[in-house]
């Protein structure tokens, strides 16, 4: 049987210059009807993880999260999949520091701007607001991480930083642990404390 994962990646091939038809197949197959357009894999992480904790299905919805690998990517996805190309409905979650980016690609596909929830600074820094950095060292610790972070911690380039930006740089330096810790986090946020741009972006779907 099809799945959204298979419609994920078809949609991924396509994106990257191979062909239209198994996409358009799959999404017809699968009744999709609305895209989510992520920065990347730590990004789906999260939203997937805040999706199971609300007992959400989303593919069962219609709805297919996406990671483009980058915001530069968005006008291109957007073409593919909005208006222009499957016509699905488009929304999706972005940095602060890359919302022209999805001004920009959701203009030239026809698709609402107002769709988009931007976060501040990025999805990393709204969810160490929300936890607070000690419940985060506690996930770190939890997660067997504390000593690499108390080792980032002593490093120079640290010194005088405030732990909140620490903590943020820290969950960036290793190959996946953004990922890990998307899902680690949004598994440890109160039912009332999560960010509003992520919690914005659950309700719309």
């Amino acid at each position: 049987m099809a799945d959204m994962r298979a419609f994920q990646d078809a949609v991924t091939s396509w994106a990257t210059g191979g062909p239209d038809g198994p996409a358009r197949d799959l999404a017809g197959r699968l009744g999709v009807r609305t895209a989510v357009l992520l920065e990347g894999l730590s990004d789906l992480a999260a939203v997937e993880a805040l999706a199971a904790r609300r007992g959400r299905n989303l593919a069962a919805e219609g709805v297919c999260v996406v990671s483009m690998g980058g915001a530069m990517s968005v006008g291109r996805y957007a073409g593919l999949l909005g208006p222009p190309g499957l016509g699905l409905r488009l929304t999706g979650l972005c940095d602060e520091g890359e919302k022209g980016f999805y001004e920009r690609g959701l203009t030239r596909s026809q698709s609402p701007v107002q769709d988009i929830y931007v976060c501040t600074a990025d999805l990393e820094d709204e969810l160490i607001r929300a936890l607070g950095t000690a419940e985060v060292e506690e996930i770190l610790r939890a997660g067997g991480d504390f000593r690499a972070w108390q080792s980032f911690q002593r490093q120079p380039a640290q010194h005088g930083r405030p732990r909140h930006q620490q903590v943020r740089r820290f969950l960036g330096t290793k190959k996946g642990r953004k990922i890990r810790y998307g899902r680690l986090l949004v598994n440890a946020l109160a039912p009332d404390r999560t960010p509003p741009p992520l919690d914005g972006l659950l309700a719309s779907l």
